[in-house]
């Protein structure tokens, strides 16, 4: 593995005169003094327990199928469990809602994923031996397909005053050597570390089909027939709840794009700090605080609040960094649950009538809000979902004598293999850019779209704005797997990403 430049050389973009829609320009370099910028050790704020914290011992319990354990399936159910919250900070606690089957003592292990020479975690806390007990599958509901649990707490985890926020992982284990897991974020939203990482919670809770047992099992997508085939949209659930497991094992579909952003970045030494996307919903998030906010996962169902921080961000002179791809696609309605817990239900109708708007429309895609794609994605991003892959293609590069190149040994045409994958991004001639802003096309991928519409282009794309600000969208999902995932991993994305990385945090844009 190559080391990241912990150094960047400045650069400006040559603006011209920006059109208030937004143009594409040519850009010129600056091969300015890059001597005096911060080493990703020295945060802005003089604090960064991220250093220390990975310096602890590791390990890869946290995997599923470690130690000898064996991954729970949701047909036989033999330990599954879901969390009380998406995230929680210090003094708050976690409740795990726990079934086993057969009945038999089992334990939780939480564990922080980081770098830590290499292991991917580290072990924090442990509960004594507890009883299980099998719990029922709820029926689906009869109108809008929802399955919650409601099942009793197993264990409470009180969070102490000296975790380091990070992602969690809650890992439960059958005394006969089966495993599931559950994620949830340790935040810190009052310390202003230089990057704040977001994980795409909602969007993992959209595509959670649990359980997958060939009868019950729903997400956004999906239901199963009388003959336990998938039937997609015609049965599938306009409603998804928090209180229950996710799929086989517990780990969210994708959940690696963000396990490997988050060691990638803590093996770098970044000062970061994370949150959930119910963060952003519920207004947690103050975007000043932050030089830049990072996007790691598929982050496809957002909420009006959560768009709004986002904007927010922007209009405030913090980055924005989209490491995957199809960000922000569906509006979505957050909603109680039926204990009455706020915010612990995803509704989105899509293609089908919503039966109750509220003040912010039905639940359908941003681009498809108003008329005229007000609302479409690449008003704020620069570019929006084009597609899907059948297989990976090669990123083609596009002007690699932009800064994100540098140091990559990368030319305008140069391939890197396999890096377009699962669903892409692309400029649409037909939606205005961010007003005032100048955009940057990195790369030119063609894919053919394996939904049959023909051959697509994939764009990497920089959007900088009038003050500076900055927003990234990698347009692909295999992006961060790039970065540390052994079957993905390439040295020039390990340099473009700390090239983009060190840029935002010397060009912190601040009155």
């Amino acid at each position: 593995m190559s080391s990241v430049s912990r150094r960047v050389a400045l650069g400006i973009l040559g603006v011209g005169a920006v059109g208030a829609t937004g143009l594409v320009y040519d850009y010129v370099t600056d091969e300015g003094p890059s001597d005096g910028l911060p080493k990703r050790s020295e945060s802005r704020t003089g604090k960064n327990p991220v250093v220390t914290e990975n310096a602890r011992g590791g390990t890869r319990a946290w995997e599923i199928e470690s130690e000898g354990t064996r991954a729970a399936n949701d047909r036989d159910g033999q330990i599954q469990g879901y969390a009380s919250t998406t995230s929680a900070a210090a003094g708050d606690s976690v409740a795990f809602h726990v079934s086993v089957r057969p009945a038999q003592e089992f334990t939780v292990t939480v564990h922080r994923i980081g770098y830590y020479n290499g292991q991917g975690g580290r072990e924090v806390a442990q509960s004594p031996a507890l009883r299980g007990v099998a719990h029922p599958v709820p029926d689906a509901h009869p109108e809008h397909g929802m399955i919650d649990c409601g099942w009793p707490v197993s264990w409470t985890l009180d969070i102490p005053e000296n975790w380091v926020s990070g992602l969690y992982l809650a890992v439960f284990t059958t005394k006969d050597g089966h495993r599931g897991s559950t994620p949830f974020v340790v935040r810190e939203t009052g310390r202003a570390s230089d990057i704040l990482v977001v994980l795409p919670f909602t969007t993992y809770q959209a595509y959670n089909a649990w359980p997958q047992d060939g009868r019950t099992g729903k997400n956004l997508y999906k239901g199963f027939d009388a003959q336990g085939r998938n039937a997609g949209n015609a049965k599938r659930a306009f409603k998804v709840s928090f209180d229950r497991p996710y799929s086989d094992g517990g780990h969210p579909l994708w959940f690696e794009m963000d396990t490997s952003l988050a060691r990638w970045a803590e093996m770098s030494g970044y000062d970061v700090t994370y949150a959930s996307s119910l963060d952003l919903h519920e207004g947690r998030i103050d975007p000043t605080k932050y030089a830049a906010i990072v996007f790691p996962g598929h982050d496809e169902y957002w909420s009006r609040q959560m768009r709004d921080v986002a904007e927010k961000a922007v209009a405030s002179r913090t980055h924005l960094a989209y490491l995957g791809a199809n960000n922000i696609y569906f509006h979505i309605r957050m909603e109680k649950s039926p204990a009455g817990t706020e915010n612990r239900v995803v509704a989105c109708y899509k293609q089908d009538p919503d039966p109750t708007p509220d003040e912010h429309g039905p639940t359908v895609r941003w681009r498809d809000l108003e008329k005229k794609r007000k609302h479409a994605e690449q008003r704020l991003l620069g570019v929006q979902y084009n597609g899907m892959l059948a297989k990976p293609v090669p990123l083609v590069v596009r002007r690699s004598d932009h800064w994100l190149w540098k140091g990559t040994g990368l030319a305008d045409g140069d391939e890197i293999p396999d890096l377009i994958g699962v669903e892409a991004d692309g400029r649409d001639r037909k939606t205005k850019l961010p007003r005032r802003a100048v955009q940057q096309l990195l790369s030119h991928s063609p894919y053919p779209d394996s939904m049959g519409r023909g051959e697509r282009i994939q764009n990497t794309s920089l959007v900088q704005h009038r003050d500076g600000t900055m927003v990234f969208v990698a347009g692909t999902f295999f992006w961060p797997l790039a970065l540390i995932s052994p079957d993905h991993i390439d040295s020039r994305i390990q340099t473009a990403t700390g090239n983009l990385f060190d840029r935002m945090l010397s060009r912190t844009v601040r009155t």
